[in-house]
């Protein structure tokens, strides 16, 4: 009975994991988005890092002078 419990869990976990994401790359997340894109100014949200791993770009994006 626990075994079936087990597996019950872990599929429905794997089943909510294939759903869409909430925003999609397009979207405007913020207030600032549309007015830093209408300038080219919007950072990329990821970047390569020196073992060419793609890691999100959180210094770029959260700095203080943006």
């Amino acid at each position: 009975m626990n075994a079936m419990v087990v597996v019950l869990i872990a599929c429905s976990a794997g089943i909510s994991a294939c759903q869409r994401p909430l925003f999609s790359a397009k979207d405007d997340r913020t207030q600032y988005d549309r007015y830093l894109r209408s300038r080219s100014e919007i950072p990329p949200p990821y970047i390569e890092d020196e073992y060419g791993r793609r890691t999100p770009n959180l210094r770029e994006r959260l700095s203080p002078d943006r």
